[in-house]
């Protein structure tokens, strides 16, 4: 698979590169990013593949993440896919944020028009997963996963059903049971039809209530968050995670909002605990 390399800058002795490639998955062109530490020029390092939110791409998180510093403090490599396929042909709602480019979901799509494209559970799980792994220096038994919001519903769904691939999992703000709220609730439909068993294979507390389980979960949310009584509700993920017995740290944290504000503020904290996590 060819890897066109788009741009590479040193920073904390590390380099930050963002690369594109013809994707089988998800059949367009997709681009993603990738932080490789100081460590790996000697050694092979953990990984963290970073999720995304609505109407993002890989580029927020590089702009406004602040992760660099502490990765190569660290020496953890940082994965950061885009949220959705991109393309001219490629199906979309431009009325609608909540569905489209920019709001995949991180689901494998069976409805038309989206099937032919919206396959990013198997894009990040699978194609994105092995190519980083044959192209940056990965331990491939130290990789976790994190996300905010829509991609903190990803990083949680992703782990619940892969602890074998992803190791460690965290979420900033994440969306814990999108069928449970309207404004995800319209993209499932969309993408998986009126068929809420099918939906229960990319909510996080219906797929614990099915019985997957997982070792710990750290989530941190906002309480001044616009979106938590409607959308995020991280409630149902600890009641959820206590029937189970599965260790949630759940951080509710005073004053702060949705924004990357709020994300920079903890992502140390999340870079940390997946350091300790991987090894």
């Amino acid at each position: 698979m060819t890897l066109e390399t788009i741009s590479e800058a040193r920073v904390f002795e590390g380099t930050q590169g963002v690369y594109r490639h013809q994707a089988v998955s998800t059949n367009c062109e997709m681009t993603f990013a990738v932080f490789v530490p100081p460590q790996a020029k000697t050694q092979k390092c953990p990984a963290l593949f970073y999720l995304s939110g609505l109407t993002c791409t890989h580029q927020n998180v590089l702009d406004k993440g602040e992760y660099r510093r502490m990765a190569a403090e660290l020496g953890i490599i940082i994965v950061c896919p885009d949220t959705s396929p991109r393309g001219e042909d490629v199906a979309d709602d431009p009325e609608d944020w909540q569905l489209g480019k920019g709001a995949g979901f991180y689901l494998d799509a069976t409805e038309a028009p989206w099937a032919s494209h919206y396959q990013m559970q198997s894009y990040v799980r699978d194609e994105l997963y092995d190519l980083v792994l044959a192209d940056f220096p990965i331990d491939p038994a130290r990789i976790g996963v994190s996300g905010h919001s829509m991609g903190g519903h990803g990083a949680l769904t992703l782990a619940l059903k892969n602890p074998d691939k992803f190791k460690s999992c965290s979420a900033f703000a994440p969306i814990v049971n999108p069928s449970s709220c309207d404004w995800s609730t319209k993209g499932l439909s969309a993408y998986l039809g009126d068929n809420p068993q099918a939906w229960r294979q990319y909510d996080a507390v219906q797929l614990i209530e099915d019985g997957a389980r997982y070792d710990a979960l750290l989530v941190d949310q906002g309480e001044a968050d616009g979106f938590l009584e409607d959308g995020l509700k991280p409630w149902l993920l600890r009641d959820a995670c206590e029937k189970a017995g599965i260790g949630l740290t759940l951080n509710m944290r005073d004053g702060y909002d949705h924004s990357y504000y709020f994300i920079s503020s903890f992502m140390d904290d999340h870079l940390r605990w997946h350091a300790a996590r991987l090894g």
